[in-house]
């Protein structure tokens, strides 16, 4: 099993960019003020991204949250095709990035 392409790689790396400036620039949601793109993995034909996020912790606004970024991702897709001028636009799949939460969570257990 081989790793992600070169070009898996760049183009995930500019649509992460793309979208910390999208949800900066355009989306007007105010639940979606302090969401952090962290990160963007593609599938190997490129049609599907997951775009992993970072935000509060906090239990009402995780939902909140997850609900907005569901409803603004066929907008977030459209810009993002038109801003990097793509043949085709991969499907945008958003999923909390907790990498950070649970290395912070282990390291306060293995004491």
């Amino acid at each position: 099993m081989r790793g992600p392409s070169r070009r898996s790689i760049r183009l995930a790396d500019m649509i992460q960019r793309e979208l910390a400036q999208l949800l900066q620039e355009e989306i007007q949601d105010p639940r979606l003020e302090l969401v952090t793109i962290s990160g963007v993995r593609l599938n190997s034909d490129l049609s599907i991204a997951k775009v992993f996020y970072t935000c509060t912790d906090d239990p009402l606004r995780l939902e909140e949250i997850a609900v907005s970024l569901g409803k603004a991702k066929g907008y977030l897709r459209t810009l993002l095709g038109k801003r990097l001028n793509l043949r085709s636009t991969p499907e945008l799949r958003f999923e909390r990035d907790i990498f950070l939460e649970d290395m912070v969570y282990d390291g306060r257990h293995e004491r």
